[in-house]
């Protein structure tokens, strides 16, 4: 199978301009139209996919992120590695406004979204255990590194609804957890991608010390802007290096790859073929045996 890269831009993040071999596809799927037209571009020789997950222009909501067609469409056009790219505030001193963070680990608050493909008639228990891909965070440690980047390895993600920013009691209770980043997009987007067998990492932006620094105690969109613009720029040259370095990191035995094998539970007798046909794109490997 041939391995196609999936970038997912955050906030900061709707475009790369440096790529110049561009063709905009407007898609659709079972769920509905994804953020934005998606941008096929050829890199280096590599066949690369970016969608901007609020939008050109950073018109939609948290809330109302269309993650599933957005997940969809990036599988419809062969993406098996999936990097997501996401401003963030930071829940540790040293995760400063400008750093970054490849996150292992989520903790999911959000609660008015939809959170998997297997919501009717076909019922499937993907394993979130590990929920991002070694071998493609190896390969962002590199891309980063390459690229002069202050940087993480490892942390965990709290994912809330939004679009308000924490409260201080929130924010203490988060660091309570040891959790070292907060943001409201990466689920269900990660779990998504899972059920998808999309390989998925997740670089996460530091813009701010969301407000429970006593220095920082409040969050502002101006600044937080200011920082996401120095960021876009870091991120743009760490993607570049990502398409030259991606496939060198796959390993054969990351627990994305054959997922769906073990985690669809109904009764073969039960599927309908209405039911099948819409989840063609996520999991006709497994169901059109």
């Amino acid at each position: 199978m041939t391995n196609k890269l999936g970038i997912i831009g955050g906030s900061g993040l709707y475009d790369v301009e440096e790529f110049k071999d561009r063709e905009l596809i407007d898609l659709t799927t079972p769920w509905g139209k994804p953020s934005d037209k998606i941008l096929k571009t050829n890199y280096n020789n590599r066949e690369v996919y970016f969608i901007p997950r609020h939008g050109k222009g950073h018109f939609i909501s948290p809330s109302k992120i269309n993650f599933r067609a957005n997940i969809d469409s990036l599988k419809q056009m062969g993406v098996t590695d999936l990097i997501s790219v996401s401003a963030v505030g930071s829940l540790k001193e040293d995760l400063q406004p400008g750093k970054f963070v490849i996150v292992d680990q989520f903790i999911d608050r959000t609660f008015a979204r939809n959170k998997t493909f297997f919501d009717d008639e076909i019922v499937a228990h993907v394993s979130m255990a590990q929920p991002t891909s070694n071998g493609l965070m190896n390969a962002c440690e590199e891309a980063i590194k390459l690229a002069k980047i202050d940087y993480k390895r490892g942390g965990t993600y709290v994912v809330m609804e939004g679009p308000q920013f924490s409260t201080l009691a929130e924010s203490n209770l988060y660091r309570s957890w040891n959790a070292d980043v907060i943001g409201m997009t990466n689920m269900p987007e990660a779990k998504l991608a899972r059920e998808a067998e999309i390989r998925y990492a997740s670089v996460s932006m530091v813009t701010d010390y969301d407000c429970w620094h006593p220095d920082h105690e409040n969050v502002d969109v101006n600044k937080v802007i200011e920082v996401l613009m120095g960021n876009a720029s870091k991120a743009k040259e760490m993607i570049k290096n990502l398409i030259n370095n991606y496939e060198n990191h796959i390993e054969s035995n990351d627990p994305t790859n054959n997922c769906l094998d073990v985690a669809i539970i109904t009764a073969p007798e039960k599927r309908t073929q209405k039911t099948k046909d819409k989840l063609k794109t996520i999991a006709g490997r497994v169901l059109n045996k």
